[in-house]
């Protein structure tokens, strides 16, 4: 057996990341020779740190699991894709993906019943009913029309503000400053200027509801932890920001990226026609395709893995993209197949920061597919897919517009 390689902190011979795709509806072709000879190699960010990048699916489910990490933003090596203001730091840590035992599960477990199973069953008519609404928007808005703007972003938006309790005025409010927060073009400052604005205006939102709580899962949220006296007014109002951005960004994202892998491969949209109970596994298909948002992590004691030693103070990344595109675990993982079965993909992460909405989002998911694809059934690109653009400039891959069209005539058939 052959020693552990022992980091080297120079990053003269660290490829760059983000990678670069050759192709938009896959990841990064390095991926798969990393992953094949080098499954924990070095980096350099774009802000000239350097840190450790896990390809494979073993290391990186090892890795999220690993208690010799930390999500802690403020420790040293923590790897930060995009320039942070000092103050802004601080800010962007006061949220559950930021927390450490035992924060972390004390934390997360005030909000586990909010989204069991069971719970989001109960979502599922006014999730339905949101989706039909702008199904019949995207038609009214005629041929072509941008799935972004009337399906995509709408959807995920207005059900997270449902959940959470946001007044209905104010639900037009989040689409735009999300994009300012996430968008990797924007500056610094500009999306650190958005985040204030947007707990500022969630802080006053929570003093609202401590007033005269609501039967929503901010106003529930208030009332138990009047109780256990967990959480400070700050510590709910970051939480529903991360909320509102997690669960309506990525959710966002998935459901362009879905809607076009289905519409690029007409094989097995064709199959999702003809056997509807395959719903749930092109869902996992889906997310284990495309794999949108990696996991990072700092390094608090040396770890042996993957044949190298990260030290402590050390920054990693685990792609989910690559770990769910490895061939050992998913055999062709190139193949968009609605019949693998990728229920253990690690879109979502994996452990105990494992997304908390994953069930939501699944939901989200399966009623826009089976709605679209049942109501325009002629649904179609109106552009090819080279032409669109792509969010290469984002810390969250997706695509920031659809052109689609259909046939009038048949279209508009209720599910």
């Amino acid at each position: 057996m052959t020693d552990p390689t022992v980091a080297d902190t120079t990053t003269e011979q660290s490829p760059a990341f983000p990678m670069s795709r050759e192709c938009p509806m896959h990841p990064p072709a390095q991926y798969a020779t990393l992953r094949a000879e080098q499954p924990v190699s070095q980096v350099t960010l774009p802000t000239g740190q350097t840190a450790w990048l896990v390809t494979r699916y073993e290391e990186v489910r090892a890795l999220l699991t690993d208690s010799r990490t930390s999500s802690d933003r403020t420790r040293p090596g923590f790897p930060l894709t995009l320039p942070v203001p000092p103050g802004a730091l601080k800010q962007l840590n006061l949220s559950l993906i930021s927390m450490d035992p035992p924060e972390h599960p004390a934390h997360r477990r005030m909000l586990m019943p909010e989204f069991t199973v069971k719970r989001m069953q109960v979502l599922r008519q006014g999730i339905q009913e949101i989706v039909d609404q702008r199904v019949d928007a995207l038609l009214a808005a005629g041929r072509p029309a941008d799935l972004v703007t009337e399906l995509s972003m709408p959807v995920p938006s207005l059900v997270i503000s449902e959940l959470l309790g946001i007044p209905y005025p104010d639900r037009e409010f989040f689409q735009p400053i999300s994009q300012r927060i996430v968008g990797r073009g924007n500056s610094p400052e500009v999306r650190a200027a958005a985040g204030q604005e947007l707990v500022a205006y969630l802080g006053e939102l929570v003093v609202a509801k401590e007033k005269d709580p609501t039967d929503d899962l901010l106003g529930r949220l208030i009332v138990k932890n009047r109780d256990e006296a967990l959480m400070s007014r700050e510590d709910i109002a970051n939480l529903a920001r991360l909320l509102l951005i997690a669960g309506h960004v990525t959710s966002a994202d998935m459901i362009s990226l879905g809607t076009l892998a289905l519409l690029e491969n007409p094989d097995q949209l064709a199959l999702l026609r003809e056997e509807p109970d395959l719903i749930g596994n092109a869902v996992d298909e889906t997310l284990r395709y495309f794999g949108i948002a990696d996991m990072s992590r700092a390094v608090v004691e040396d770890i042996e893995i993957g044949g190298v030693v990260m030290r402590k103070g050390d920054g990693v990344i685990c792609v989910s993209v690559a770990a769910n595109w490895d061939g050992e675990v998913y055999p062709h993982p190139e193949r968009f197949d609605i019949r693998r079965g990728a229920k253990h993909h690690v879109a979502f992460g994996h452990g105990a920061h494992q997304c908390l909405g994953q069930h939501l989002a699944k939901l989200e998911l399966e009623i826009v597919f089976r709605t679209l694809f049942s109501r325009v059934p002629t649904l179609r690109l109106a552009a090819s897919v080279d032409e669109l653009p792509f969010k290469y400039d984002a810390s969250l891959y997706g695509v920031y517009s659809v052109p689609v069209t259909w046939d009038p005539d048949t279209s508009d058939q209720r599910s």
